[in-house]
């Protein structure tokens, strides 16, 4: 559950809603928040369970939220704490307490009592934590010395995890009860067929008493669904199952005790309780399958929140201590030893080691730390001993804000979504509609006894009716691909980017950052006759080393990657445009382009041609003179990042136009593109101009992606039809785009556009199955191929399709837990 605050009164919270069971329950929880004042917005997911609401924070609060999802009939779970509070001394303070945290987001009410000392807070756990109450109690002037309540501060995923099992149990329980009652109610209702039934088992008043409780108990819950749909006027699944279990049950009661009017009307006594017995328990058994199923697919959010160290080892007053993650603070200096997760955000002070990411970036091989370099929380130590400053804790690390991108992408809903709630809006009355014209049908046009083949039928087609499947279509398969694309590095900001990367028909990557490294890179070197390239690179190096132009730095470190010793610089001139002049190991060195060495005399003309064709492959040549004379020629460039090469051959695979944007100079650019593979290059470009290049290929009718590094490139990113924001470690721009990666790996991009083809391939097969299952079943339930062929359609098979089609649909969304990443195309195979 989670807040985000766009303007001073405009607040986004998303709230968990307890007892939906169909996409009418979807609609009813969406139309009470939207009547409440001040509401902008209710989105509501049933795989998820939750609202996602915008609203006016100074006109709407929270318990009004709170109230209209309760009033419609379903529950928002809140936690009740008590706190005990020290520094109080009078009733100016107990104000100030409760106004202190009332401000807490998440808090629904505050109670301060000044005798005991205790505050009585109840607030939504997913929103509000014990750290958020306690900060604000401290930022007050006051302390909490601790909880007082049996009820304390929990986690939100074990809470989940706790209310899933329970619910799990009570079904489990209701079915047995169920399955038990119906082994006998069935021979007892139909002894012709079993014949070893005693006497006393087909007694209509032994039935009534067996199937009663099943009625009342195992299906109290499609009672009370039915009510609170009843006070607001409307009907949900839970009404469809109560009329027609009631109706079957409630006909046997009837023919109990006024057997004199069934008979006068020529109507069999055949008694229907095994009919609403055996219902309840295939639809319970279906919503047990069906719920054990959803639980699964947020099996990566689960893994995501499981990844959280519990405790850190902090260094403070020069000693050791071992404290709750929820109490560490941005500067506390941390220690992590060999087999330890870090524990938050943070920046190596002291030590070096390798880190395991894949948890979190998705990269397979450990990653070296040094001091300076930064750290990931939830992270593994794998080898040394470092000490780590805490940059980032809380909500505010690397992972937090990966797990609510990933909630709220789960709860968010696919454009395709929307046209399935319309449909769903008239489903249950249109149904209901149908079952009434069915048993009037039937009644006045069919054969005898028509009451009973009345009954039967109305029945079947109340039951057989399934939209939780058309409700489970979208959500889950979203649930299941936003997870499995969070498990690969790829977070997907909502279902609408999901659905919108499969349409991709054009790709624009920026170049520099990107494409390539986005620093220069020693790449070339070579020596004149007479000297080594070794000692050339060494000299150059060591000159350049006064110098802080990024290709200079480039030279160094290429010269210190080799493993060469630098000598010391005497003296060091930098000349604007041209190069440098430095004095190294008693010699001369110059380093430049061509107008240098024409103004210091330095005959270079046999290097050209070598330096036009460095500069053909987009990088930048430099000459060399030691004393006076041609030394030899280095080049510099900002080199492709490993698998660029290779995800553009990928995205070719998959029918992709591949665009490269780059402020470079067209020669450069062209360059860069040959070495890729890039089939169109807009060069010379403007940052400013980026996203009017962006429009005119959307102009061009193409559906265009931008892939660019989040920040630099936000116009455009947000100009195309998905912005795809490639970053690494901490700094990923998560706000600036539809889909983050989390690696600089540009087969991200590929597994992000691979992945929303899987997931909307499966949201079609799940669609397809609901609305054919409907579309087809209702009819026959109907008894349409009863004049033809003389077939009809028990209520029991009725309920057992029903049961079959919501967790086919939900078993069909976990197939996309299979989904494996593209691998990168050899050359071969790309040709």
């Amino acid at each position: 559950m989670t807040t985000d605050v766009h303007t001073s009164s405009t607040a986004t919270i998303s709230l968990r809603v307890q007892g939906m069971t169909c996409a009418s329950c979807v609609r009813h929880v969406e139309d009470g928040l939207r009547r409440v004042a001040g509401v902008h917005r209710a989105s509501v997911n049933l795989a998820t369970e939750k609202a996602s609401v915008d609203y006016d924070a100074g006109r709407a609060s929270l318990l009004d939220l709170v109230g209209a999802v309760r009033d419609v009939g379903y529950d928002v779970p809140v936690e009740k704490i008590q706190l005990a509070i020290g520094g109080m001394t009078c009733a100016s303070c107990v104000a100030h307490v409760e106004k202190a945290l009332r401000r807490v987001n998440g808090v629904l009410s505050a109670s301060v009592n000044l005798a005991t000392e205790r505050a009585a807070v109840e607030y939504l756990p997913t929103v509000a934590e014990l750290p958020d109450l306690k900060r604000a109690v401290d930022e007050a002037g006051y302390q909490v010395l601790g909880e007082m309540g049996a009820q304390r501060e929990v986690d939100a995923l074990e809470q989940e995890r706790r209310a899933h099992a329970a619910h799990l149990r009570q079904l489990r329980t209701k079915i047995a009860a169920g399955a038990v009652v119906s082994v006998f109610v069935v021979p007892g209702s139909y002894p012709l067929l079993f014949p070893w039934t005693p006497e006393w088992l087909q007694s209509f008043v032994v039935l009534w008493g067996l199937s009663t409780p099943i009625q009342l108990w195992a299906g109290a819950q499609f009672y009370r669904g039915m009510w609170a749909a009843l006070k607001h006027k409307t009907s949900d699944m839970n009404t469809l199952i109560a009329i027609g279990t009631s109706a079957a049950y409630l006909y046997s009661v009837a023919l109990i005790h006024v057997p004199g009017y069934f008979e006068a009307q020529g109507i069999a006594r055949e008694v229907y309780f095994d009919t609403s017995t055996v219902i309840i328990t295939l639809i319970l058994l279906g919503r047990f399958l069906e719920a054990r199923a959803k639980g699964q697919t947020s099996e990566a959010i689960q893994k995501l929140i499981g990844l959280q160290a519990k405790t850190a080892r902090v260094v403070r007053d020069r000693q050791e201590l071992d404290i709750p993650i929820d109490e560490v603070m941005v500067g506390d200096l941390v220690v992590v030893r060999p087999g330890e997760k870090v524990p938050v955000d943070g920046m190596v002070r002291e030590g070096s080691s390798a880190v395991d990411e894949s948890m979190v970036t998705g990269e397979s091989m450990p990653v070296d730390k040094k001091p300076g370099d930064e750290v990931i929380g939830a992270t593994i130590n794998k080898t040394g001993v470092f000490t780590f400053e805490a940059t980032r804790v809380g909500r505010e690390t690397m992972l937090a804000q990966i797990i609510k991108l990933v909630e709220e992408a789960q709860g968010s809903k696919a454009p395709i979504q929307r046209l399935v709630d319309k449909v769903t809006s008239y489903f249950v009355p249109a149904v209901i509609a149908t079952a009434t014209a069915t048993g009037l049908v039937w009644y006045l046009f069919g054969p005898h006894p028509a009451l009973t083949y009345a009954l039967l039928n109305f029945v079947a087609v109340l039951i057989i009716a399934c939209p939780c499947a058309l409700g489970l279509a979208t959500p889950t398969s979203i649930m299941v691909g936003t997870g499995k694309g969070a498990e690969n590095g790829v977070l997907i900001r909502s279902g609408e980017a999901l659905e919108t990367a499969h349409k991709i028909q054009t790709i624009i990557f920026d170049k520099t950052g990107t494409l390539t490294k986005g620093e220069p890179t020693l790449t070339d070197v070579y020596a004149a006759d007479g000297h080594a390239d070794a000692d050339v690179l060494r000299l150059a190096a060591a000159a350049e080393r006064g110098s802080e132009h990024p290709l200079g730095q480039a030279i160094v470190k290429g010269a210190q990657a080799r493993g060469l010793a630098l000598p010391d610089l005497a003296d060091f001139n930098a000349i604007p445009g041209h190069g440098i002049v430095a004095s190294v190991d008693g010699r001369r060195v110059l380093i430049g382009n061509p107008k240098l060495m024409r103004d210091q005399a330095v005959a270079v003309g046999d290097w050209e041609a070598g330096a036009a064709e460095l500069s053909a492959q987009g990088k930048t040549p430099m000459y060399v003179a030691l004393d006076g004379r041609a030394g030899g020629l280095l080049a510099v460039a900002d080199t492709l990042k490993p698998n660029s090469v290779a995800a553009v051959r990928a995205l070719h695979r998959l029918g992709l136009e591949v665009v490269m944007i780059t402020g470079d100079n067209r020669r450069t650019a062209e360059a860069i593109a040959r070495q890729v593979g890039i089939d169109r290059v807009l060069a010379e470009v403007l940052p400013e101009d980026k996203a009017n290049e962006v429009k005119k290929l959307q102009q061009e009718g193409k559906v265009v992606a931008m892939v660019g590094d989040g920040i630099n490139d936000a116009p455009a990113l947000a100009q195309a039809d998905v912005g795809i924001a490639i970053g690494t470690g901490t700094d990923v721009a998560m706000e600036a785009s539809d889909i983050t990666l989390v690696r600089g790996d540009l087969m991200g991009v590929v597994t992000a556009i691979a992945l929303s083809k899987a997931t909307l391939r499966n949201i079609k097969q799940n669609l397809f199955w609901a609305y054919a299952y409907n579309i087809t079943l209702i009819p026959l339930a109907a008894g349409v191929l009863y004049p033809a062929a003389g077939w009809l359609l028990s209520p029991i098979l009725a309920a057992a399709a029903m049961a079959v089609s919501s967790v086919s649909v939900v078993s069909n969304a976990l197939r996309l837990r299979r989904f494996r990443p593209p691998q990168a195309p050899s050359a071969a195979e790309a040709a």
